[in-house]
């Protein structure tokens, strides 16, 4: 038994060729086009960065209220601790059904780290890396002292 070779008509072969060419071309298009975006995309990285050189005022300007610089205002309930104290901070909600304002409460713990306030003093206090469990901000300075008996 002798192997015989299976002959191709030579037009099946030419097609054959034809159609890896154009496979080949398509390949070839698809790259030059994602080689295009990437360039494009390049000059508008270029000129975004050429307007910031121009402008570098642009990247200081900030919303008033950066994250960390967030204060709140309130009146010392507590300064029995070491260190710190309890400020009550107090907020005007609206009522959902009845529209009314109600005074609601928040008491926070924050670091007084020379022990400079006293209780009924008026504080602003600022958020800082937790400190205890339930300590997690530290008083930024005394707006108004209170009165003494």
């Amino acid at each position: 038994m002798s192997a015989r070779k299976a002959k191709v008509p030579e037009t099946q072969v030419q097609e054959t060729q034809a159609q890896e060419g154009q496979v080949q071309e398509a390949r070839v298009q698809e790259t030059q086009a994602q080689e295009a975006q990437v360039q494009e995309a390049q000059v508008q990285e270029a000129r975004v960065q050429e307007a910031r050189v121009q402008d570098p005022g642009a990247q200081q300007r900030r919303p008033p209220e950066a994250k960390g610089a967030r204060t709140l205002t309130g009146r010392v309930v507590s300064d029995k601790m070491h260190k710190t104290i309890a400020v009550e901070i107090e907020r005007l909600v609206k009522h959902p059904t009845y529209g009314k304002y109600i005074r609601r409460t928040t008491k926070l713990l924050a670091h007084d780290e020379s022990g400079t306030s006293k209780e009924g003093d008026v504080v602003t206090i600022t958020p800082c890396r937790p400190m205890s469990r339930r300590k997690s901000w530290r008083l930024l300075e005394v707006v108004e002292k209170a009165v003494r008996r």
